[in-house]
């Protein structure tokens, strides 16, 4: 099973380093790098740079901000620069911030992010092999690439492309198309992946005829750990308002409507709509949360997750420790997680 940690959205370029080379000390296989509030490769380069072992995956870049030929572009750079380390992660985040934070259209989701993953595709061929470019999709069209635009071979495969989502369609166009999938924290409980998740991405891989397995998986289900009991306990109460906050959230809700919790699910969302924010949090008791995500100490948690993903992805996401007292602990942790069976 691999591991791996996302960096902090707020996280500065000067501390990028020391949590890179940090992370990589305590055996994590990769790190995700999300696009919130700083161009995403310019924290993989450095991410890239300073260490030697790390796959270095976006997670996720919005899609439809850019050119395909723009995000290319930046992928093929990072590869030939890392020795094949980095990865491409795309999403289309939601139609309120394609439209509203980077003024750009918005029409059809899945259809536009499958356009733009085999456009993707084509241009990375172009690079690698020279030759004419003429690629014409349902959203996108290349005719033109000139020998002196063209960035050659990088000496290494071409990155892979992941996708992430929540609902059915994007799930099984992950499985149609993409090398990897990253399921959303709401996505990633056992049950929600068994019922939902894993028939979505088998049927876009057997409708595309796929004979690799389909698209690797890895959940983030925002676990909740520490050195002992009294840790535990204050991460639950940590975790707690942003859990609330992700299931108020209808698209969301799956998870708590399987567990037959549609009453946690009602008022989530009835707090949500008059705006009471302080108050999502009371509404998930110990209980509750307890089957929401998997926790305990870092001594219990190896058993825990074996439980909870045996044989049900390929990777788990999982917090770095808030104390890097406790980092020698944490590796030896990842070190039992590695051990459970993939899918």
């Amino acid at each position: 099973m691999d591991v791996v940690t996302s960096l902090p959205a707020s996280m500065h370029l000067s501390e990028v380093a020391d949590e890179v080379q940090r992370i990589e000390d305590m055996g994590f296989d990769g790190v995700h790098i999300s696009e919130t509030v700083r161009d995403p490769f310019a924290v993989c380069t450095l991410a890239l740079e300073h260490t030697t072992t790390l796959v270095v995956r976006t997670s996720m870049v919005v899609a439809f901000a850019r050119s395909p030929m723009v995000t290319a572009y930046a992928a093929w750079e990072l590869a030939r620069y890392s020795g094949g380390r980095f990865q491409l992660g795309i999403a289309t985040q939601v139609r309120g911030n394609i439209v509203g934070r980077f003024s750009m259209p918005w029409s059809d989701p899945a259809a536009q992010l499958r356009d733009y993953v085999a456009a993707l595709r084509a241009i990375f061929t172009t690079f690698a092999e020279g030759g004419n470019l003429d690629y014409h999709g349902s959203h996108y069209t290349f005719t033109r690439l000139q020998p002196y635009f063209n960035p050659g071979p990088t000496g290494t495969a071409p990155p892979q492309i992941w996708t992430g989502g929540v609902n059915r369609r994007m799930c099984t166009l992950a499985g149609a198309v993409a090398d990897g999938f990253v399921a959303h924290t709401t996505s990633s409980h056992p049950a929600v992946l068994r019922e939902y998740v894993l028939p979505a991405l088998a049927a876009g891989a057997a409708k595309a005829d796929r004979t690799d397995g389909g698209p690797h998986l890895v959940v983030v289900p925002r676990v909740i750990a520490g050195r002992d009991e009294a840790a535990v306990a204050a991460a639950r109460d940590d975790l707690r308002a942003e859990l609330a906050f992700l299931y108020s959230t209808p698209a969301y809700q799956r998870t708590l409507e399987l567990f037959g919790l549609h009453d946690v699910a009602a008022r989530l969302s009835e707090h949500t709509r008059r705006k009471e924010w302080s108050a999502l949090a009371g509404v998930l008791s110990d209980d509750v949360v307890d089957r929401l995500v998997p926790q305990g100490t870092y001594a219990e948690l190896p058993d825990v997750l074996a439980s909870w993903y045996d044989g049900v992805c390929d990777g788990i996401a999982l917090d770095t420790p808030p104390n890097p007292d406790d980092d020698d602990e944490f590796a030896a942790m990842i070190r039992r997680i590695k051990s459970i069976p993939s899918r």
